[in-house]
Parts: structure tokens; sequence; C-alpha cells
């Protein structure tokens, strides 16, 4: 039974309204890929999931399912462009996935399975929002990074700066120390240490930085304090 212009507008306004639900999901996060990129999707999969049923009904014979099978595998060029690497720290993988599944909710509203797909896009918006929520508060982000303390003198307080990065949520993982005689200028010129502390360590992505740099320099005599990402 051919499919009638009523169903067709149907099946991609639907395809329209879950690309736009998804989509504007990401654009709240500040992703690459937001509400415009999942709406031409979703549509792009469900007009071709239309155009696969309706050759082999035109045409008396054809498989259905290769166009589908096509889109299946040709998202993934679009959610490799996604994917964003930051030293060792990679993002953009929520998103990839995003895109290929709004893809698949685009070929099954284009066949007509608006079932499945409202099941499937109400899974993906409590997996987006709900769980993103509970993940992170079980398993907090963390990045790898760099810590770099400079202190005046010669010991570096290293087991009070470990108290406190403790405090902060960071997990030390290695620690370098070194010293180094400075030379000053000037009528007062002479030579002083310098004590130094390099730590490897991950930092929650919730970590206010600039308390924990008061926090250390407060501790001591912290001349300098940096922070890295570790590549």
């Amino acid at each position: 039974m051919p499919i009638s212009p009523l169903d067709i507008s149907l099946r991609l306004g639907l395809a329209f309204a879950a690309g736009a639900i998804i989509g504007l999901e990401r654009s709240s996060r500040r992703q690459v890929a937001g509400l415009r990129t999942h709406i031409l999707i979703c549509l792009g999969a469900a007009l071709l999931m239309l155009l696969s049923i309706w050759l082999p009904q035109q045409y008396g014979g054809g498989d259905p399912g290769r166009i589908a099978a096509q889109v299946v595998s040709g998202i993934g060029f679009l959610g490799a462009g996604a994917i964003i690497r930051l030293g060792n720290n990679v993002k953009g993988l929520t998103t990839a996935a995003s895109l290929w599944l709004i893809a698949a909710v685009g070929l099954v509203l284009g066949a007509g399975m608006y079932l499945a797909a409202a099941i499937v896009e109400a899974l993906s918006l409590i997996t987006l929002f709900l769980l993103d929520i509970l993940e992170k508060r079980i398993f907090p982000a963390e990045r790898s990074k760099l810590l770099m303390l400079s202190y005046h003198g010669s010991l570096p307080k290293q087991e009070e700066a470990e108290t406190i990065l403790r405090s902060f949520g960071i997990k030390v993982h290695s620690v370098d120390a070194e010293q180094s005689v400075h030379k000053s200028a000037g009528k007062s010129a002479g030579k002083g240490k310098i004590s130094r502390l390099r730590l490897m360590a991950s930092v929650p992505d919730s970590t206010d930085i600039t308390k924990l740099a008061k926090a250390l320099k407060s501790s001591g005599d912290v001349k300098r304090f940096e922070i890295k990402e570790k590549f």
C-alpha cells in the first residue's frame, strides 16, 4: 500500500521534532553538534527511509533495507567529527553517540514505527539528563593535570600541600621535588634557595582553581602556583 502524503508529512514532522529534542539538550551543553545538526540528521534519515520504502513499491522490486544500512555506516563520519581530543582527555563521545542514535530514530520514524521511536526518544532524554546527573555524583569527572608549586626556602612542604589537595578531592599520583639557587639583583644581591614540587594529579572538573590557589598560597612560603593540562 503506497504511503499517503499525510503519512509522509507526519513522519517527517515527527523526525523534525525528535531531532530538535535531542539537539536542544546537546546545544544546552555547548556541543559542536547541536540543534540544527540533530534535526538535519534525523530528517535526512527519515527521508531516506521513506525512499527505501517507496522505491520497491514504485518499481516492484529491490531491497528496502539497503539505503538504511548505508545511513547507519555513513553517520559514523559525522560522529567522528564531533570527537575532540585534549591531551589525555577525549570529549564529544556522547554527542557522537547521540548523532548515531538520532539517525536510527529518523529511520524508525521513516518506517512508521512511532511507538519504538517514542520509547527510544524518552529513554535517550533520561540517559542524557537524569543519568548524567547521577553519573557525576557517583563518578565525578576528572582531568589529569600537572601541578607546580614553588617555595621560598630549602624544603618543600609536601605533606601540607598534599593535605590541601586531598581536601579539594584531588588525587596525587606522583611527586617530584627539586631545589635551585636563585640570584637576586640590586644592592641586596645574594643567593636564595627555591624549592619546587611537581605533582601529577587527577583534578575534578568541579574544582574551584581560584580557591585552591588561595589555600595553597596561604599554607606557607608558596611563591608560585601553576596548573597545566597533562599532554
